[in-house]
């Protein structure tokens, strides 16, 4: 029961784990790369975007220009020791473009989720019940480019705003009734760089390798609890407020990637991501959470096949799958004890290429099975379902009348 309105947040959530550091993660992969078990650092494609890796940029097609975007719907299932629990969530995902400088140079915009908030669920406590609520999220709005100084190797970088606000609410009641609010307030820079070389292993067979890195930083910003007397209609008090800087921060992120492609038709990628959380601050000034921090490790693999490219429209559709394996950032805790959570699930999907243009149309499908580890407090299923569009145009260039 949020008492202060949240503003949109990309890739909602309706995750009680949300409710922990900066809520559930995002990590810049597409519709079509999340079908591939979320993989991208050592893909690179004329016709799809990879804000994964910005050196990927400089791959486009000089009179290419490309506009993607995605939405998801999810389904989850929750089970702890009181019992089950069922609900939905989704919304827009990612709105991306990518067009070309020059032969060699490639620029990309839009706009990801760096994070997500949003959960609703009750917990005893003594002499009374207490709901928790949670909206927001930190969205992140980027400009990248790539360069390729010589042949077979680009270089890129991504400059990212990360605005928004998350909202944690605890409603007590029990002698008395007090609803008490934890606001956070995000505005601040955050860069990527990255590198990408192909070797040709033949005349179909390419090996690329792919490599990211981006720097943790301080966050800006501010932090303040709000209590909310319950009984009356009056403005809340201030009960607590202090900076962001120094008390708040972000990891270190490493990724690197191999991909295996023959023929323009079939490839193949495994990734591994590592952020090193447990040297990250994050400084609750009211213990609303009880928030511990480890490092996170990501493993992905996934294939994609294209029967055809050139033949007709059902062996150009392009059939992808893939699966994953995380342990995430946040660690629960349970009496004494802090829990890690870990993640995993597998991933398929289709490209339906449109009839008479370039444009696809992907359509994807995860399963995610996520608990906390070694007590399961809480195992959560969910089952996603991703709508991505990606509209391939000509730049700066006008088909002849005919």
């Amino acid at each position: 029961m949020a008492m202060t309105a949240a503003p949109a947040a990309l890739a909602q959530t309706t995750s009680p784990y949300s409710k922990f550091g900066y809520g559930l993660l995002g990590d810049n992969a597409t519709s079509a790369q999340r079908q591939m078990g979320g993989v991208g650092y050592a893909m690179r494609s004329g016709r799809q975007i990879n804000v994964m890796n910005p050196a990927s940029y400089a791959a486009i097609d000089s009179l290419t220009f490309l506009f993607d975007m995605g939405t998801d719907v999810s389904m989850y299932w929750r089970k702890d020791n009181t019992g089950s629990s069922k609900d939905w969530g989704g919304g827009l995902e990612y709105v991306t473009m990518q067009f070309p400088v020059t032969s060699y140079i490639g620029v990309s915009a839009g706009i990801l989720p760096y994070s997500s908030v949003g959960y609703a669920f009750g917990s005893d406590i003594e002499n009374g019940v207490a709901t928790h609520q949670g909206t927001g999220g930190i969205n992140q709005l980027y400009l990248g480019a790539g360069v390729r100084p010589f042949k077979n190797f680009t270089v890129g970088f991504n400059a990212s705003y990360l605005f928004g606000n998350t909202f944690n609410d605890v409603y007590a009641v029990g002698s008395t009734s007090s609803l008490f609010e934890q606001v956070m307030e995000v505005q601040d820079f955050h860069f990527q760089f990255g590198m990408q070389y192909t070797l040709n292993l033949s005349r179909k067979n390419d090996l690329t390798l792919g490599v990211t890195y981006s720097p943790g930083k301080t966050l800006l910003g501010k932090t303040y609890v709000l209590k909310y007397d319950t009984s009356q209609d009056s403005k809340p008090d201030t009960v607590a407020s202090t900076s962001l800087r120094n008390k708040f921060s972000i990891a270190d992120t490493w990724g690197v990637g191999i991909n295996y492609e023959w023929n323009k038709q079939f490839q193949a990628e495994v990734d591994f991501t590592y952020q090193n959380w447990a040297k990250a601050k994050f400084t609750e000034i009211e213990d609303f959470s009880s928030t511990k921090f480890d490092n996170r490790w990501r493993i992905g693999a996934g294939v994609s096949y294209i029967p055809n490219p050139h033949g007709g429209y059902f062996k150009r559709i392009t059939y992808r799958a893939g699966g994953f394996y995380n342990r995430d950032y946040v660690m629960v805790k349970s009496k004494d004890t802090y829990n890690n959570v870990r993640d995993y699930g597998f991933s398929c999907g289709f490209g339906f290429p449109t009839v008479k243009s370039k444009n696809v149309i992907n359509l994807g499908f995860e399963y995610h099975h996520r608990q906390s580890t070694p007590n399961a407090l809480l195992t959560e299923q969910y089952f996603n379902i991703t709508l991505g569009i990606n509209f391939n145009g000509l730049w700066f260039f006008q088909p002849k009348l005919r």
